[in-house]
């Protein structure tokens, strides 16, 4: 027999709230059963106590221990017929980006549309069962960093976001204003293109001014970029060696977009924290990130997403060209990785695919031969490692933010149950 009796109404009622819970606000969660983290095995039948956004307990459903926390006001959650499991991170989003072949928008929208984009990403995103996420630039100033206080505060349903608000890149290469007449180019310019090492690191102390939690650089070219080449290294070792240097004063990491796999290299020598896509990864490449301890994040659904727009009119050309040239190579990326002994988290770069699909990813990583296992943590304990955040998310463990998952299903037989999550909780707060 349950420990703890409730009606619908109840828990219809508190799963509507995303208000930040009250001094001491007790909440017990009945689970089916309990994945801590990627290394455990399902449990039977549990119940996770979490006071005021944090994990205080984890017990058997049927444990005298938990009349204890059955005080006056606490609120149970019947996820009996469910498998909860830690909050699924994505290290690479967008939020203030929608899918489009239309690079000419940046010159039609107004800051304050994007803004409502992004809200409505970061619930579409929670909602998916990601509590966390790295949001690797912005279309406009302050929109993901006032997102980033308005979900912590409760006052948006979302995920907690780590940002890097702007790009630093070169001038005319990805990440820059490109495709328009000069004057229109003028306007468009954020002010975060710089050249030589000097002038790349007040682009960092800039960023930082403005409340980045990390660098991202377009350290390559670009897939979705108007320019048909410049794959390699877009920025001089010098400039990259400035940048990183800049943000380890001021404890950052950097983030680097890298294709080529000579841009790749030179990204991971001058010391980036995450190669983001990778696409044409080799063993030298592979060499230089597992001696600089360089992660990388292949964001499989990116490929997966635009390359859908194919012969539809959505894209140029010269962007078509481009998704065609690098399909093969990411089919193999992440295997080619793992081959080569290079440390890969989860990252998906939704925004150029909808938001809300990024689950998708788990599937096309263990076709590429990693184990449910590996992917889950790929997605938990290691993407919190990379954010510096390994004892705070990722599992879920006594001390931990209470952010947590419900699916139907095993994910560590079948991964794709992450597709469909049927619960979410981000920070004690259910999202609705």
């Amino acid at each position: 027999m349950k420990l703890f009796a409730k009606t619908m109404g109840a828990i219809t009622a508190l799963a509507a709230c995303i208000a930040s819970p009250a001094a001491a606000d007790t909440l017990i969660v009945e689970a089916g059963s309990v994945i801590m983290d990627a290394d455990s095995q399902p449990s039977g039948p549990m119940a996770i106590v979490v006071i005021d956004g944090t994990i205080r307990d984890i017990l058997p459903s049927d444990s005298p221990d938990l009349e204890v926390y059955a005080v006056e006001g606490s609120k149970v959650i019947d996820l009996s017929d469910k498998t909860v499991l830690p909050g699924l991170i994505d290290l690479h989003t967008h939020l203030s980006g929608d899918p489009s072949g239309e690079f000419w928008r940046a010159a039609t929208t107004p800051p304050e549309y994007f803004t409502l984009i992004a809200a409505k990403n970061a619930r579409i995103t929670a909602l998916a069962g990601f509590t966390t996420v790295r949001d690797l630039g912005s279309r406009t100033d302050q929109v993901t960093q006032m997102l980033r206080r308005a979900t912590a505060e409760g006052m948006v349903a979302g995920p907690r976001i780590v940002t890097s608000a702007r790009t630093i890149a070169i001038i005319g290469g990805h990440g820059d204003v490109n495709g328009f007449i000069e004057h229109v180019n003028d306007v468009l310019d954020s002010g975060f293109t710089c050249t030589g090492a000097v002038e790349c690191a007040a682009k960092v102390r800039l960023a930082s001014q403005y409340g980045a939690d990390l660098i991202k650089i377009t350290a390559t070219g670009g897939v979705l970029s108007q320019q048909g080449r410049g794959l390699e290294a877009h920025f001089t070792d010098e400039e990259m060696r400035a940048i990183v240097e800049t943000a380890e004063t001021l404890g950052l990491k950097v983030a680097a977009h890298a294709h080529g796999a000579r841009g790749i290299e030179a990204a991971a020598r001058a010391g980036v924290h995450t190669i983001e896509h990778g696409t044409y990864l080799d063993e030298q490449a592979a060499r230089v990130m597992r001696e600089n301890g360089t992660t990388l994040v292949p964001t499989l659904m990116a490929l997966k997403g635009v390359s859908e727009g194919l012969d539809t009119g959505t894209y140029t050309p010269v962007v078509e060209a481009k998704i065609r040239a690098v399909q093969p190579l990411m089919a193999s990326l992440v295997s080619r990785a793992r081959q080569f002994g290079v440390r890969v988290a989860f990252g998906t770069d939704a925004g150029v695919f909808p938001h809300g699909r990024n689950g998708e990813e788990f599937a096309l990583m263990v076709a590429q031969g990693m184990s449910p296992r590996e992917a889950l943590a790929s997605a938990t304990t290691v993407a919190a490692d990379v954010l510096g955040m390994g004892d705070t998310i990722g599992r879920i463990a006594p001390g931990f933010s209470a952010d947590l998952i419900a699916v139907d299903g095993n994910p560590l037989a079948d991964v794709t149950v992450l597709e469909d999550v049927d619960f979410v909780m981000v920070r004690g707060r259910v999202i609705e």
